[in-house]
C-alpha cells in the first residue's frame, strides 16, 4: 500500500463520516464551553457576590444548557465520553471517563 493509501484508509472521507466527526467536533467544543461556564458561575456563587435570584437564573440557564446538550447527543448517537479528547499525557480535554 502507498503512503496516500495508507493516509486514505486511515481517514474515513464519505460524507456521512465527515459529518458525524465535525458534529463531534462542534458538540466537543460546546461542552468545553459549558464547563468551563459552570465552572466560572460556582465560583462567583462561592464568592457570594450573587444575589438568590442571579444564584437561581444561573443555575437553571446551566440546567437547560447541559439538557441541550444531552439531546443533541443522543440525537447524533454520541455518549459523554464520545465527546472528551485524548491529549496524551496531559489527559483528557473534558476530563469525562472513557
Amino acid at each position: 500500500m502507498t503512503g496516500r493509501q495508507e493516509l486514505a484508509h486511515r481517514l474515513e472521507t464519505d460524507a456521512e463520516n465527515v459529518a458525524r466527526d465535525l458534529m463531534r467536533l462542534v458538540l466537543t467544543i460546546v461542552e468545553l464551553v459549558r464547563q468551563l461556564m459552570e465552572r466560572q458561575a460556582l465560583r462567583r456563587v462561592d464568592q457570594g457576590g450573587l444575589t438568590d435570584e442571579q444564584v437561581e437564573e444561573l443555575g437553571l440557564g446551566l440546567m437547560r444548557l447541559e439538557e441541550a446538550m444531552t439531546e443533541l447527543r443522543e440525537r447524533y448517537g454520541f455518549e459523554p465520553g464520545d465527546l472528551d479528547i485524548d491529549l496524551g499525557p496531559l489527559g483528557t480535554l473534558l476530563g469525562e471517563p472513557r
